[in-house]
């Protein structure tokens, strides 16, 4: 009898709400309003000023700004080399904590433009323009030359993240200011690969031949389209956008799964069936590459409400699995997976940026994502770094693959989207205040 009231006591206890918090004292139902009490938050609520979005963004450009050197060297001597036209074989970029070229770093250059854009700040731009113009010099001089070159991926492209992403980044610094003549030329190359060179299924879709034959990488969305909507708006050719929407097109009809409103990270022709892991930052290329096409597609044009709708549907699948921490998880329909920072601040960026050009409802949004940025402001340190980032990642068939992918304060692809959020956020508090109502967030309308 001792042993079954035990087991019954266990069991009660197992069944309280593993959320719930209980609050002592003398207050009771009569003499105090119970709802008011102040809840025991992990992750700051209802707390954001535009004042600490800017201590953020700060911290994280004083650290980018320190350890990304702008120079090259000989890699024998370690000498500087001053004029990149006295630069020869031996020479190499200066190395840092990060690649001044990498399809990570496109999204960090993008990053920095946004921040000047929101705040006035011009140091934030100067960043993008001065690194973009460099390497325009640098690659100016190698052109000509044969073999290895510290610009080999821009000179010869060899893979979409080579490309779309610095092709991108390069369109906007300049028109955001960057004057070097040898960038158009860079991104003419950029966008001919795009275009050209890479592999494609039978239809046209941009593939890969790994892990395995024809495959399609859901990130590959954004490591493309962004770059031809760019040229789009670069040079008025509107062929442009149709490449872009007929991709864009292409990849969702096999990867979006409209029942859970998220994407899978991988699709593989003539597999079935398909092993469904709906990765969290691939699902962060996803609508963000969504947001590119319908901030760079004129006003009027007909492609403009397709993807709005799917951006909706895309929003309101990411809203059902935020975590009560304001994160999402690395794999978004599994809970026990870790919560991921870089796809955090993607959807930040995303959805605050929806909320501002009115593709989406700030008052059933902007609650979420004000939570979401107080959760990825939580992951940068004083010195500028970012924690909780997932590595770089291939495709997996399998749950282990993606459970256990390292994290990583150098993993380069968390700079970009937290420097996105924050532009994005400072925006964001600027149109639409929120106020406390009840203990909890309310955000306006539009005004």
């Amino acid at each position: 009898m001792k042993t079954c009231f035990i087991l019954f006591f266990i069991a009660s206890a197992l069944a309280l709400p593993a959320t719930a918090q209980y609050v002592t004292g003398k207050g009771n139902d009569v003499n105090t309003p119970l709802h008011l009490l102040k809840p025991d938050y992990t992750i700051p609520y209802g707390e954001t000023t535009k004042e600490e979005i800017v201590d953020v963004l700060d911290r994280v450009y004083t650290y980018l700004n320190k350890v990304t050197p702008m120079a090259l060297i000989d890699k024998t001597t370690q000498a500087m080399i001053t004029d990149p036209s006295k630069a020869n074989a031996n020479s190499i970029f200066k190395p840092g904590d990060f690649r001044l070229i990498s399809y990570e770093w496109g999204v960090t250059y993008t990053g920095m433009l946004e921040a000047t854009a929101a705040t006035g700040d011009k140091k934030y731009a100067a960043y993008t323009i001065d690194r973009i113009n460099f390497i325009g010099d640098v690659v100016k001089h190698y052109r000509e030359m044969n073999g290895a070159t510290p610009v080999r991926s821009v000179l010869e492209p060899r893979a979409l993240d080579d490309a779309g992403s610095m092709a991108a980044a390069t369109i906007k610094a300049m028109r955001a200011g960057a004057d070097n003549s040898e960038l158009k030329t860079i991104a003419d190359r950029y966008i001919a690969y795009i275009l050209t060179k890479e592999f494609r299924l039978k239809d046209g879709t941009l593939a890969r031949n790994r892990p395995l034959p024809n495959t399609l990488w859901l990130d590959d969305l954004y490591m493309s389209l962004p770059a031809l909507a760019q040229m789009g708006v670069l040079t008025g050719d509107e062929q442009y956008f149709e490449k872009a929407l007929k991709q864009y097109r292409q990849f969702a009809g096999r990867m979006f799964n409209k029942e859970k409103g998220l994407y899978m990270h991988g699709w593989v022709e003539d597999m079935a069936p398909h092993p469904q892991f709906h990765w969290a930052r691939a699902n962060g290329w996803a609508i963000m590459t969504k947001i590119e096409l319908l901030d760079a597609l004129p006003d009027n044009h007909p492609g403009k409400a397709e993807l709005m709708e799917m951006l909706q549907q895309h929003a309101a699948g990411l809203a059902q699995r935020q975590h009560k921490t304001g994160f999402w998880h690395q794999l978004l329909d599994r809970n026990d997976s870790y919560l991921e920072t870089s796809a955090t601040a993607i959807y930040t960026y995303c959805i605050a940026r929806a909320i501002n050009k009115g593709w989406l409802d700030a008052r059933a949004y902007g609650p979420m994502v004000l939570l979401a940025w107080n959760a990825v402001s939580t992951k940068v340190t004083e010195e500028g770094q970012v924690e909780g980032t997932c590595v770089g990642t291939g495709m997996g068939f399998d749950p282990a693959f993606y459970y256990h992918r390292p994290v990583n304060n150098f993993a380069a692809h968390g700079y970009g989207p937290v420097l996105l959020a924050a532009a994005e956020m400072y925006r964001l508090l600027e149109r639409h205040p929120f106020r406390i109502n009840d203990s909890a967030v309310q955000m306006e309308g539009s005004r």
